[in-house]
């Protein structure tokens, strides 16, 4: 059975984005106005350089600002990382974790993410916590068993449903255009819902799982009506105003 609660748009701008790109932030700030917004999250992540003005910037709309990564730490000799309470320090409100190109790049493990997740809570933020699988493990009929894996590692102990979000971001989906089929993405979220449950009770009932992996304007909408999805995590195309909107907009066409 679905969970009722409410859906959140979230855009991951990457490492993208410079001073020019304020028009676009702007623009969504302007284009989340409305009675949808009641019913609708709309979140931005643009990278650090842009957080403090583009909360500013959507200083009177609904539109949330969150940063792309935190360190553990509160403060210390990490040089070129941001702290959770600096990205609340300047507004934002939320923070993505263990972003797939960061557990792979970066060697991030499931333990350096749930310190991570904690951090963000200690800081008031809400942390978005991800989780995927890649080809290999896919191809290897390993999916269930790595969001098991990754969901019981990554997710901090009494993690509480208003500061949890978990989005499943299929590793060989991510930028190539491709989506798995809505048979396999409903498969994977009732799969995580069960499992939330079991280790948070109710508080796993009420966490918002998104989909992410090549979301677009063209597929939000068949996307959006399956089964224990609550939303989206976009990559690419968040980047453009008007195609963050249509993926928005695509729950006007829901039946209320």
């Amino acid at each position: 059975m679905t969970t009722k609660m409410r859906p959140l748009v979230a855009g991951n701008w990457k490492m993208n984005g410079t001073r020019e790109c304020l028009t676009q932030i702007k623009a969504i700030a302007e284009g989340v106005k409305g009675p949808l917004s009641e019913k609708i999250e709309a979140l931005l992540c643009p990278p650090s350089t842009l957080l403090y003005v583009s909360t500013a910037l959507a200083d009177d709309s609904p539109l949330a600002i969150g940063a792309q990564d935190c360190h553990q730490d509160r403060c210390g000799p990490h040089t070129g990382d941001i702290s959770a309470d600096m990205i609340a320090d300047c507004f934002g409100t939320y923070v993505i974790v263990g972003h797939s190109e960061r557990r792979t790049h970066h060697g991030e493990t499931d333990q350096l993410v749930r310190a991570k997740a904690a951090a963000a809570h200690e800081a008031d933020l809400t942390a978005i916590i991800c989780v995927g699988e890649t080809a290999e493990e896919r191809a290897d009929g390993r999916t269930l068993d790595v969001l098991n894996k990754e969901i019981c590692a990554s997710v901090p102990e009494g993690a509480r449903a208003g500061r949890t979000v978990i989005a499943y971001e299929p590793v060989w989906a991510i930028g190539s255009g491709h989506t798995p089929t809505a048979a396999d993405i409903e498969a994977a979220h009732a799969f995580m819902r069960a499992r939330l449950v079991e280790l948070f009770g109710a508080e796993g009932q009420k966490m918002r799982i998104l989909y992410g992996g090549s979301a677009n304007p063209t597929n939000a909408r068949d996307l959006i009506r399956i089964p224990e999805v609550n939303g989206l995590l976009v990559g690419g195309a968040s980047l453009k105003a008007a195609d963050f909107l249509a993926i928005y907009g695509a729950y006007e066409q829901l039946p209320a």
